[in-house]
């Protein structure tokens, strides 16, 4: 009888589902856990600010809160096919950390989507970016002959990039999270 009840919780335990929101970035799909987007918007109208790194486009007000406004494709150095001349319509992903509220812009709508935890595999050492001492690539989820990477938003930033960006929020008015 014990044998049957732990074989079902072994079962309960594989068939865990991960909720992800997918988007993608040049041409590859990438994934945050559900649970750290705060909010998905049309991205709002941005402010660029000075002596910034190129990957952060400026700030933006995002419902009374100015937060800074990042691409990752710039992030990463990932190419597009076919980057617009303009910026055409844009979606921003507001991600909420401990100490910081950021916005990551995706060029199409981002969809949610649920996987097992089984289909995310670790990723190799090779892929993560040796600058950063904290891996942000949490896995690559494999799902019917789709490759998505799997991103932990709350290690894209290093500690100096989050206190040069709370220092430029200061001074915009404003506050990081506490």
């Amino acid at each position: 009888m014990q044998t049957e009840t732990s074989v079902s919780k072994k079962q309960v335990v594989q068939e865990a589902l991960i909720q992800l929101i997918i988007f993608k970035l040049g041409n590859e799909e990438y994934g945050v856990r559900i649970e750290q987007v705060k909010e998905v918007t049309i991205t709002p109208e941005i402010a660029q600010m000075p002596k910034t790194p190129a990957f952060v486009k400026g700030i933006a007000n995002l419902r009374g809160d100015i937060i800074a406004i990042i691409d990752l494709e710039e992030r990463f150095g990932l190419r597009r096919g076919h980057q617009p001349t303009t910026e055409a319509l844009s979606y921003t992903l507001a991600i909420e950390a401990k100490d910081y509220t950021i916005g990551i812009v995706v060029r199409e709508v981002p969809q949610p989507l649920s996987l097992p935890v089984s289909a995310i595999e670790k990723a190799p050492e090779f892929i993560q970016d040796n600058g950063i001492q904290e891996k942000y690539i949490e896995g690559i989820a494999r799902l019917e002959g789709r490759i998505i990477i799997v991103l932990d938003m709350m290690k894209l930033l290093t500690p100096a990039e989050i206190m040069q960006l709370n220092s430029r929020g200061e001074s915009s008015g404003a506050r990081p999270r506490t």
